[in-house]
């Protein structure tokens, strides 16, 4: 805002509008014209600030912190390892929720009915009540379902070891997903919360069940695109009505899928999607290297900053508004989005139009305000302002341009067409966009030169390069498994943004020289790009998008180094899903170094798969070489001549 007649008056930098400053915030300007307490308040120097909420930002006093954990006990989650898995790291967890009077806890199993744990202390062990009726869902004793966790940790922690025991005679293979969720949000209406849910297998019984679509899909191939995305949208309205339901009451929901079968992701995720939580998938899952992946998934969910009961809302100033929001939360008003949890590796897009013309030189202001509920119970507002200068000049915008962002742009809007566009067409519109920016510098921006080189403007000069992974990405190939891609698109909705370039240009280094290489100061040695040419036969690679990791043996590598690293000697003995350890020799300490400090940048466990040459998993792995001409597009240097011919034909 600026400040004017001695700081008496100020101008609104939002909607133009001169008003009286307050009294008691009144203070002189300097001879800059700015006031001069304003580098000691922060709300006057800095771009993201907090403010305590007063009462009258509150509807209802500051939600407790609560964790509701919902497991899959039927048998394929029981003799898979998946349900064992889900107890040992919410147990694991139980130390990490944030501690004090106001953490509460439940907890409930399900199979093809569901049931509840009575925690209440006083009883000698947890009592178990069965909610049989799956189609009217009720909660039994209101009351005891959900309990303080300083008063019931033992029995908590006693449960927890004898679910997976408790169950393993199971014969009943149906799941009651939809009922189960509905009756652990009954538990938590009055107070909302975080609700965990572990899911195995396809929900069959009960309300919203779901049939194997999948293989329906695949008989149906003549009937082509139309049925694939049929089976990309939700497969009725049930879901997602209980998923507003829920978001109302303040309650998110985390799926973590465990499965070795479809599961209807495209269906499933809907409740995640619109109540500000995640989708965690383990496909195929594996007792042996999964269940530590889990564990630290579900440490770093229930540990990382986060808020509870969150809205949400973008200003901008005069000449541009917002048209609208795209991620994970639900939308009740036009101008608000509802966040019943909102956390760190949570990003929102916002898309904004020009609704007037601004002036060259002016700013132009955009404000985010975001009001939530700490773990702690704490009420905040947390507003980020920025302000931007205008131009008419478009080399000025293509020089400032950010790639990343506009990236992600691409990616999350590619990923909102998928389910509804032939990816063909998909693909098509992603070019497209590609090539308009660049046509618009080299019309607008480049100066005269020949027709014959391709001219791209230093801020974007990898866009072509990201534009085709994104073009050969799970998301938009044509091979794959419906529900990979349904989590492809999925994670793409809510991806921070420095996640998204990874993700369709994943990170490759070589492991089976890390010893050799020199040291610049960084852990992580140099970058190796994505062409089958710098593959060599005798080495061993690591290829990571912030989500896999692909560990690559060269068909010659020498064997003392795959001894080292993974302590087998020959590769036929390596396991496909690796399980990192430590051996006792440097190359084995520095690869161990390496993976721990990715985790450490993308947040992220990484399931690490090792892939090997003349095998489907080698196939895999060469699938992520963007720049080389394979079944799924062009080679990187094809592409760029593509883009080319194409500006030259709309230039003439």
């Amino acid at each position: 805002m600026k400040f004017i007649d001695q700081g008496r008056k100020f101008i609104c930098n939002l909607c133009g509008f001169t008003d009286d400053t307050p009294r008691d915030y009144h203070c002189n300007l300097g001879p800059d014209g700015r006031r001069r307490d304003a580098d000691e308040r922060p709300e006057l120097c800095r771009g993201t600030v907090e403010f305590v909420a007063t009462k009258e930002y509150m509807v209802r006093d500051p939600m407790p912190a609560v964790f509701f954990f919902l497991i899959d006990v039927s048998m394929n989650a029981i003799q898979t390892g998946a349900t064992a898995a889900a107890c040992n790291a919410i147990n694991q967890v139980i130390s990490d929720l944030p501690e004090g009077p106001r953490t509460m806890v439940g907890i409930a199993t399900f199979d093809s009915t569901i049931h509840f744990y009575n925690l209440k202390r006083a009883l000698q062990q947890p009592l178990m009540l069965i909610v049989p009726d799956i189609q009217d869902v009720y909660t039994p004793l209101e009351t005891d379902v959900i309990v303080q966790l300083s008063e019931c940790r033992q029995h908590l922690e006693l449960l927890l070891e004898s679910i997976p025991t408790m169950f393993q005679n199971s014969k009943t293979a149906e799941s009651c997903f939809g009922a189960a969720i509905k009756a652990a949000f009954l538990a938590m209406k009055s107070t909302g919360g975080k609700l965990l849910v572990f899911q195995s297998v396809l929900p069959s019984v009960g309300i919203g069940a779901l049939s194997s679509r999948e293989a329906e899909g695949r008989t149906s191939i003549s009937a082509g695109e139309r049925e694939t995305n049929k089976l990309l949208q939700p497969a009725d309205k049930t879901l997602k009505t209980m998923a507003i339901e829920f978001a109302e009451y303040q309650v998110c929901v985390d799926l973590f899928i465990t499965s070795q079968t479809y599961v209807d992701i495209a269906s499933v995720s809907v409740i995640p999607r619109t109540t500000g939580g995640q989708v965690y998938y383990y496909y195929p899952f594996s007792a042996l290297s999964d269940p530590a992946k889990l564990y630290n998934d579900l440490r770093w969910n229930v540990t990382r900053p986060q808020g509870y009961e969150a809205f949400m809302r973008v200003r901008c100033s005069q000449g541009i508004q917002v048209q609208e929001y795209s991620g994970n939360f639900c939308k009740r008003i036009p101008t608000d989005i509802d966040l019943p949890g909102i956390d760190c590796d949570k990003s929102i897009l916002v898309t904004l139009k020009h609704d007037d013309k601004m002036q060259d030189g002016s700013e132009c202001a955009f404000q985010c305000a975001l009001l939530y509920t700490t773990v702690y119970g704490q009420r905040r507002i947390r507003v980020t302002n920025l302000s931007l200068p205008c131009t008419n000049m478009l080399s000025n915008l293509f020089r400032a341009a950010d790639l990343d962002t506009q990236f992600a742009c691409f990616l999350k809007q590619a990923a909102s067409e998928i389910p509804t566009s032939p990816l063909m067409q998909v693909r098509e519109q992603v070019t497209n966009l590609c090539i308009n920016i660049l046509l618009s510098y080299r019309k607008f921006c480049a100066t005269v030169s020949s027709s014959g080189q391709l001219i791209l403007p230093e801020a974007l000069k990898l866009l072509p390069l990201y534009t085709l992974g994104l073009i050969k990405s799970p998301g938009l190939r044509n091979d794959g498994r419906v529900d990979d891609r349904s989590f492809w698109i999925n994670y793409v909705s809510s991806l921070p943004t420095p996640s998204a370039i990874p993700l369709v240009y994943p990170r490759m280094i070589a492991i089976h020289d890390l010893i050799s290489k020199q040291e610049d100061g960084s852990l992580i040695p140099p970058i190796i790009p994505l062409s089958s040419e710098h593959v060599s036969d005798e080495g061993i690679y690591l290829l990571e998008n912030g989500e896999d990791a692909l560990v690559y043996i060269g068909g010659l590598a020498s064997s003392s180094t795959v001894q080292q690293l993974f302590g087998f000697s020959s590769i036929d003995e390596v396991h496909s899903q690796l399980v990192l350890q430590q051996y006792d020799n440097p190359l084995s300490k520095k690869f161990n170094d390496v993976v721990n400090e990715i985790r450490r940048q993308r947040c992220s466990y990484l399931r690490l798969k090792l892939c090997k040459k003349g095998d489907p998993s080698g196939l895999l792995f060469f699938s992520y070489m963007v720049e080389d001409k394979t079944a799924s597009g062009p080679s990187y240097v094809e592409f760029l001549v593509h883009i080319h011919r194409q500006i030259q034909m709309k230039m003439s």
